[in-house]
């Protein structure tokens, strides 16, 4: 099996007309199963009936959920909801939301098949970046309520690779476990990827001439971002692979094969995904950006319908592909977050959109986007720690590029560009939080 490049080459190669029954099939049983058992599903698909789910269309007869119907269910029955199908006696793990919007974490349940399922799920992931039983995998992950890499560890642990967990550590305890251990796979969130090799730097540990050669990236649209994917593979000498996923699934949805670099397969056989317009809710087609809305087949203690993720993407369909998966791909993964875009003096401002020039330059360590209104207008400001290495003069000159470079992005918008005292911007080990938006609400 080693040699194939398919987890599961049976459903990757399968049939596009094949998989839209397959995929149609396991529509109508889990809505059945969602009806019959789940309080809230009881009430919203009251007038769906399973049996006439036959074409894509008929998807649309199904309602949206969103994370504020799911937060207001935890609020009034307390402490899961009415969305589960199933109580915790049934249950055997219990995982979070990171709780990085400061809003109280979403809290969700998974049996013993469900776990096993997300494990199989980043299997696909895993296989398809090349990580084979040989290698021995490092995750740099603080194994909290989180739900982030757990079901990474246990996939690698299934494919039969040497599994260390990186939790409850500094940086550099991390770093040199790495060195020391001989890992061959790193997994990590963007942003944390870059400042393992900041530390290894610092300590003189050579990542680029050491055994790391695959990272798996998730948790921020950042993996997805070119720029700060080439400067990861930089540092580590390695290749990156992005993978996205969410604690309402319970695993990851995309990944980024070896084959495909730059585009991310739907898992297609076990999720069903719409994009739609955010402000009408309508599907559009491919190649036009929208909202994600994720249908999972796998997690059977909390089925998850047509679920508004606010994740933006582009689909484009499966003939693009080059790695021979007949699944759709979306473009550069994650490419954003609805809610992520900033309105300021009439321009639209995208942390994304942002990264992606910072991450141009050589010489910066960490950066931050600070929106305010101090008089009668908005003003926004990129706050940029940089290395050591980079002087007076060298700064002066990247304060003048980036300036530049960002009003050009920006339809003119003049952003103002500091330089941070070092060690004064926040780092990050989990979804880095970039920008601030000191505005008066209303």
């Amino acid at each position: 099996m080693t040699d194939q490049p398919f987890w599961n080459p049976k459903t990757e190669l399968m049939p596009r007309t094949d998989l839209r029954e397959l995929q149609l099939a396991k529509l109508r049983r889990v809505v059945a199963w969602a009806k019959e058992r789940s309080p809230h599903y009881r009430r919203t698909l009251a007038g769906v009936d399973p049996d006439r789910l036959r074409t894509w269309a008929d998807i649309d007869r199904i309602p949206f959920l969103t994370r504020d119907e799911w937060m207001a269910s935890q609020d009034t029955h307390p402490p899961f909801g009415e969305l589960p199908v199933t109580g915790a006696e049934n249950a055997i793990r219990l995982h979070t939301t990171s709780g990085t919007s400061g809003r109280t974490p979403l809290r969700a349940l998974d049996s013993r098949k469900d776990w096993s399922w997300t494990a199989e799920m980043w299997c696909y992931a895993l296989w398809a970046a090349g990580v084979r039983p040989r290698d021995i995998g490092y995750v740099a992950f603080g194994y909290g309520s989180f739900i982030g890499f757990w079901g990474l560890h246990n996939a690698l642990e299934k494919i039969g690779a040497l599994t260390i967990p990186g939790g409850a550590q500094t940086t550099t305890q991390r770093v040199r476990q790495i060195h020391d251990f001989g890992a061959t796979v790193v997994a990590s969130t963007p942003t944390y990827a870059l400042r393992l090799a900041g530390e290894a730097e610092e300590i003189g540990i050579d990542l680029v001439n050491g055994p790391v050669r695959t990272l798996i990236l998730s948790g921020e649209p950042a993996g997805s971002i070119p720029e700060t994917k080439a400067l990861i593979e930089r540092k580590w000498g390695a290749r990156a692979f992005d993978t996205a996923g969410m604690t309402e699934v319970s695993t990851i949805v995309m990944f980024e094969p070896a084959e495909q670099p730059g585009g991310c397969h739907v898992i297609e056989d076990h999720l069903l995904e719409q994009v739609i317009d955010p402000e009408t809710g309508r599907e559009v087609g491919y190649g036009e950006r929208g909202e994600r809305v994720c249908t999972s087949f796998g997690r059977s203690a909390i089925p998850l319908l047509r679920y508004r993720t606010s994740d933006l993407v582009v689909k484009v369909p499966h003939t693009r592909a080059s790695s021979g998966r007949t699944w759709d791909l979306y473009a550069g993964g994650i490419i954003g977050r609805v809610d992520d875009m900033k309105l300021v003096r009439g321009t639209n401002v995208y942390p994304g959109a942002v990264e992606a020039i910072v991450r141009g330059f050589d010489g910066i360590e960490e950066f931050q986007i600070r929106i305010s209104r101090p008089a009668e207008r908005d003003e926004i400001e990129l706050l940029v720690e940089t290395l050591p290495t980079v002087d007076d003069a060298g700064w002066a000159l990247m304060a003048d590029r980036l300036t530049a470079e960002l009003a050009d992005a920006h339809e003119g918008l003049r952003f103002h560009v500091r330089r941070a005292a070092t060690g004064e911007l926040p780092r990050f080990e989990l979804k880095a939080k970039r920008l601030t938006d000191l505005r008066p609400a209303g």
